[in-house]
């Protein structure tokens, strides 16, 4: 199998490749995020694509856009658990009903797993970035256009201007 994908519910969920603005939009968050990890010696920093192994009931991967690691690296293999930060960048299939209840799925199953704080990109919205936290998920942060975005308590006093991901 070529490309991305993740296991849910004992199925190989594959995951389509993105378009030029949510991959432009993660790799910027990446580099930030690159940016906090050497400066501060804290965490890793992944790319979209890195492999997060979990053991949930229904799910035993997450493959999020970008996101910030603090276990060990583990050379050529799959990282063991899951991020502290995962960064989930909307492509064109991810609008309406049936694309809501499955990131909101996807959200509860990242902090079953132990992470922290989940961001949902929205390039299209007013709201770009939505920010949950696994201690109130159900009431993000909300950043628009002119705003810093966070990511606290996962990485700590990392922050990122929302026009950032707009270019």
């Amino acid at each position: 199998m070529d490309g991305k994908a993740e296991l849910v519910d004992g199925e190989l969920l594959i995951m389509e490749p993105t378009g030029s603005f949510p991959n432009r939009a993660a790799g910027t968050i990446y580099v930030k995020l690159r940016d906090y990890e050497e400066r501060t010696g804290r965490g890793l920093a992944y790319t979209d694509n890195a492999a997060f192994i979990v053991n949930l009931p229904r799910r035993k991967s997450f493959s999020p856009d970008a996101a910030f690691y603090t276990g060990s690296p583990s050379g050529m293999k799959f990282l063991e658990g899951s991020p502290v930060f995962a960064v989930e960048v909307r492509s064109e299939g991810d609008y309406g009903p049936a694309a809501e209840k499955k990131m909101a799925a996807k959200r509860a199953d990242y902090f079953a797993a132990g992470t922290l704080v989940v961001w949902d990109v929205d390039l299209l919205a007013n709201d770009v970035v939505r920010v949950y936290r696994s201690s109130d998920p159900e009431n993000p942060a909300v950043y628009s256009r002119g705003e810093t975005a966070e990511a606290e308590p996962a990485v700590p006093r990392w922050r990122m201007p929302v026009d950032e991901l707009l270019s």
